[in-house]
C-alpha cells in the first residue's frame, strides 16, 4: 500500500471517530447513558435510531464493567501504585471526564492516543470549552514538535500513529508512562482497522512493556455468514475495511490470540452474552423500556457480531476475571447436519422486477402469490409499500414478478408491516393487524380481492381492497402475532395468537374470528397457556394450530413448540416434546409437510452458527437439522424478516423477501426470490 492509500485509509478511519461521537452524543441525550461530557467533545449534533441507541448503549456498559472492575481491583489497597488507563484509538470519548466527575480517578491517570489531527482537535475542543477545563484542572499544551497535544495532572493526550510502535513506546515514557504500574489498555474498534502484522505486533508489544496489566478490546467477529458479510461490505466502501476477522473469526480464536501473545488469562463474549448474563435485569428493563423499538433481529444479530474481550497479566490483574458472571449464558448448538438443502434463484432481471422487503406477508392465490405490505424499495427509496407484488409462475421451472396496484373505494391499503394474510379462496384474503410505526398500529381488517383491470385484459390485474368485519372494531392492534385456521364444530375459525402492541412488548392472549360472519368469538381452551410471545409461527395441523418459537417477554428466543389441541368442546394447550432439543429461535417461518414441522430461518442468539431448517417429526417427537447450501445464490441469505410458500406437489419452499435494517451499516434486503428443494426430507416415513 501507498503512502496516499495510506492516507486516504488513516482519513476514513477518522471519519468512523466522528459518527462514532455523534452516536454517543445522541445516545446520552437519550437517557441510556449518563454522559454529560459527550456533547461537549463533538461538534453538532445526531438524532440517532433507537437501534443505534442499543448498539452503543451494550458497547457503552461493556466497557464501563471492565474499566470499574479494574479500578476497583487497582484503586482499592492502600499506598497501591497510581493506576494507569491506556486508551487506543480513543478519539472524542469521555471516558477520563466521566471517571475524573464521578470522584473514580483519585488514585489513577489517563493516557490517551488517538492520529495526530484527532488528537489535536480533541486538545483543542477541551481548551475551548470551560466546563471541561473545570475538570481537567490546570494544563498546558504540548510541544508542536512533540506528540504531547494536552497535559494535566492525571490526563494526556497524544497524537501518533499506533503502527509506529518504537515512536508510540518512546511518547508514552516521556509523558510518564509507567511500565511497572497496573495499567488498563484500552481499545474500542481499534485493533481491526490496523494489518494483521500491526495489530500483532501491539498486542505482543503491550504483553512486554506491562508485567501487570489489563487490555480490553471491543469489535466485530463473525464474517462469513449473511449478516458478517454485509457488514464487512459496509465497511468496505467506507473505505475502512476490517482486517484481521478471517484469521479471528470468533471469541475462541480471539482469545487464543491473547494466550500466544503473552497474556496470562482471556476471556471474550459476543454482546448478546454480556447483556444477558452480566447487566442486571432491572437495568435491561430500564434500557429496553426508554424508546419505541421493533427491530430485534437486527439488535440480536448485531450484538452476535460484537465481543467484548479482557486479556489480563501480571500479580495484581492475572487473577481479575472481569467478564465472569454468575450465571452462564446457556448454549443450545443444533445438532449435527441431518443433510443439506439447496437454495436457487428463481427469478431475473429478465423476468421482473427485484423483490426487495421485509415484514410483509405472502399467501398463495390461483393468480400466483400474493405479497402485501413490509418495507422495502419502491420507485427508487425506502419506505413502506404501498404496491402489492403477484409471483406467477410462467412454466414449470420459471416464476415471474411484477407490481399491481389497488384499487378501493371503502378502504386504501396503508402499507401496514408485521400483519398476517389468510387465503379464504383463490381470489380473496383476510389482512389482520400490523402496524405503521412502533407506536402506531393497523387497526381494522382488510379484505382483498384479485379483480381485472377496467379493459378485462387477463394480464392486467389489480386487488381491490374492502373493509370487513365489524365497524370500528378494535380487537385486534396487534402485530407479529399468528394467523391459523382452525375447526370447531365443523365450522372454520382463525386463531389469532401472541404478537405486541403498542402498550405490551408481548402478548400472550388469544382470538377466534368465524370466518363465516367475520365475527369475534370465544371457543372454550383448557391446559396451561404457553408463555407468551411475538415472531414466532403457526401452522395448521390436524384442526388444531402448532405454535413454535418466537420472542419472550425478555426479549429472549424461546425454543418451546406448542399444540392447540381441537377437543370435543373446544382446545386444549398441549406440549410437543422433542428431542433433541432445538434452538430457540424468532422471526423464521414454519410449515407442515408429509407429517413433518419444518423451522425455516430466523434468529437465534444461543448459538454462533446460522439457522436452516429443523424438521420435527410430529408423530415421534425427534428433530433434525439441515444446512441450506447458498452456493446458487450470488447474494448473502438473510433469512428473517421473509416469507415461505410451500409447494407440497413439487417438495419446493419458495422463499420470498427477507432482511432488515442492519444497524448503522444500512438496510439489507434478499433481491430476488429463493427456491429451497425439500425432495432430501423423504415421504414421510
Amino acid at each position: 500500500m501507498g503512502p496516499r492509500s495510506r492516507e486516504r485509509r488513516a482519513g476514513a478511519v477518522q471519519s468512523t471517530n466522528d459518527s462514532s461521537a455523534l452516536s454517543k452524543s445522541s445516545l446520552a441525550t437519550r437517557g441510556y447513558v449518563r454522559d454529560a461530557f459527550a456533547a461537549l467533545l463533538v461538534p453538532g449534533s445526531a438524532r440517532r435510531a433507537p437501534l443505534i441507541h442499543r448498539g452503543y448503549y451494550v458497547r457503552a456498559r461493556a466497557v464501563r464493567h471492565c474499566v470499574r472492575a479494574f479500578l476497583e481491583r487497582t484503586c482499592a489497597a492502600p499506598r497501591a501504585p497510581r493506576a494507569q488507563i491506556l486508551s487506543l484509538g480513543a478519539g472524542s470519548d469521555s471516558l477520563y471526564f466521566r471517571l475524573k466527575a464521578a470522584g473514580r480517578l483519585s488514585g489513577a491517570a489517563v493516557w490517551e492516543v488517538d492520529f495526530p489531527d484527532v488528537a489535536r482537535r480533541k486538545a483543542e475542543r477541551i481548551r475551548d470549552t470551560p466546563e471541561l477545563c473545570a475538570i481537567t484542572g490546570p494544563f498546558r499544551s504540548g510541544d508542536p514538535a512533540s506528540a504531547l497535544r494536552f497535559e494535566s495532572s492525571d490526563y494526556r493526550i497524544l497524537g501518533l500513529d499506533l503502527r509506529q510502535l518504537e515512536r508510540l513506546d518512546r511518547a508514552l515514557a516521556a509523558a510518564g508512562l509507567e511500565e511497572a504500574a497496573p495499567t488498563l489498555l484500552l481499545a474500542e474498534a481499534v485493533l481491526t482497522y490496523l494489518e494483521p502484522d500491526n495489530a500483532a505486533a501491539l498486542i505482543a508489544w503491550a504483553a512486554q512493556r506491562f508485567p501487570d496489566a489489563l487490555f480490553v478490546i471491543y469489535e466485530q467477529m463473525r464474517p462469513h455468514d449473511p449478516f458478517g458479510q454485509f457488514m464487512q461490505q459496509h465497511f468496505q466502501q467506507l473505505n475502512s475495511p476490517l482486517h484481521g476477522l478471517d484469521r479471528f473469526p470468533d471469541v475462541a480464536s480471539q482469545q487464543l490470540r491473547f494466550l500466544q501473545a503473552g497474556w496470562t488469562a482471556c476471556r471474550a463474549m459476543d454482546m448478546n452474552e454480556f447483556y444477558r448474563c452480566l447487566l442486571p435485569a432491572e437495568e435491561r428493563r430500564r434500557m429496553e423500556n426508554l424508546e419505541p423499538f421493533d427491530e430485534f433481529e437486527e439488535w440480536h444479530l448485531k450484538c452476535a457480531h460484537y465481543f467484548i474481550l479482557a486479556a489480563s497479566k501480571g500479580d495484581t490483574l492475572s487473577q481479575t476475571l472481569v467478564l465472569s458472571s454468575p450465571e452462564l449464558f446457556p448454549r443450545v448448538d443444533p445438532a449435527s447436519p441431518s443433510g443439506t438443502l439447496l437454495a436457487k434463484v428463481v427469478t431475473s432481471n429478465s423476468q421482473g422486477p427485484h423483490f426487495k422487503r421485509y415484514g410483509h406477508a405472502s399467501v398463495l392465490l390461483s393468480p400466483g402469490i400474493l405479497s402485501a405490505g413490509g418495507f422495502g424499495e419502491q420507485e427508487g427509496r425506502h419506505c413502506r409499500m404501498s404496491k402489492f407484488h403477484l409471483l406467477s409462475r410462467c412454466c414449470d421451472f420459471e416464476w415471474k414478478g411484477k407490481p399491481i396496484g389497488s384499487r378501493g373505494t371503502e378502504a386504501q391499503w396503508d402499507g401496514r408491516l408485521y400483519h398476517t394474510m389468510t387465503r379464504l379462496s383463490d381470489t380473496q384474503v383476510l389482512v389482520l393487524g400490523g402496524r405503521l410505526s412502533p407506536v402506531t398500529p393497523a387497526l381494522g381488517i382488510l379484505q382483498l380481492r384479485f379483480c381485472k383491470s377496467e379493459d378485462d385484459s387477463a394480464e392486467d390485474l389489480n386487488v381491490m381492497v374492502t373493509k370487513a368485519g365489524t365497524e370500528g372494531d378494535s380487537t385486534l392492534s396487534c402485530w407479529r402475532h399468528s394467523t391459523t385456521e382452525v375447526s370447531y364444530e365443523n365450522q372454520k375459525y382463525l386463531f389469532v395468537y401472541g404478537g405486541r402492541s403498542v402498550g405490551e412488548p408481548v402478548l400472550s392472549d388469544w382470538h377466534f374470528l368465524h370466518v363465516g360472519t367475520m365475527t369475534w368469538v370465544k371457543i372454550p381452551v383448557e391446559g396451561e397457556a404457553p408463555e407468551g410471545r411475538h415472531s414466532h409461527t403457526a401452522c395448521s395441523w390436524q384442526g388444531g394450530a402448532l405454535i413454535a418459537g418466537g420472542l419472550g417477554a425478555s426479549e429472549e428466543p424461546l425454543s418451546s413448540v406448542v399444540f392447540l389441541k381441537p377437543t370435543t368442546c373446544g382446545f386444549l394447550w398441549e406440549s410437543v416434546d422433542i428431542q433433541p432439543p432445538i434452538t430457540p429461535r424468532y422471526s423464521h417461518t414454519a410449515h407442515v409437510l408429509n407429517g413433518k414441522l419444518l423451522l425455516v430461518g430466523g434468529v437465534w442468539i444461543h448459538s454462533s452458527s446460522v439457522p436452516g431448517v429443523t424438521v420435527i417429526d410430529l408423530t415421534t417427537g425427534l428433530s433434525s437439522e439441515y444446512q441450506i447450501d447458498t452456493t446458487g445464490v450470488p447474494w448473502p441469505l438473510m433469512l428473517h424478516n421473509h416469507t415461505s410458500i410451500l409447494l407440497p406437489e413439487e417438495q419446493q419452499l419458495l422463499l420470498l423477501g427477507g432482511g432488515g435494517n442492519c444497524f448503522s451499516f444500512g438496510t439489507y434486503f434478499n433481491p430476488l426470490t429463493v427456491t429451497l428443494d425439500l425432495s432430501s426430507l423423504g415421504a414421510g416415513q
